[in-house]
């Protein structure tokens, strides 16, 4: 449900944005999306749908991409990447790893008109 309030503030920037920048209507909507945030897509989009309604953003479609999860391992000292179902260092196994990437979520580009 945490989607709800996410689409709602989603929606305000990218609303701000076109405005700002003279777009009359919003196309798409590109996200970057960490592995670790929890966050569906699809369920960004049905309550884009729900929201966006009567807004330059109605019918406003969300790509999103996922980079890797990138762990730094505080035993071999090595960088890598790993999946969410699997976390534990690539090189030697360690389960003592700092985080670098993977929970991020952001607005990458937009498609306007």
């Amino acid at each position: 449900m945490h989607e709800l309030s996410i689409t709602e503030h989603l929606l305000e920037d990218c609303i701000r944005n076109a405005e700002e920048n003279h777009a009359s209507r919003i196309r798409v909507i590109h996200l970057c999306i960490g592995q670790l945030r929890g966050i569906v897509p699809d369920c960004i989009q049905i309550y884009l749908d729900m929201l966006s309604e009567g807004t330059i953003a109605e019918g406003a479609q969300i790509k999103a991409e996922f980079p890797p999860v990138r762990v730094l391992c505080r035993d071999c000292g090595k960088e890598g990447e790993i999946t969410p179902h699997h976390l534990q260092c690539p090189h030697c196994g360690s389960l003592r790893l700092k985080l670098l990437s993977g929970k991020e979520f952001y607005i990458k580009s937009m498609e306007v008109d």
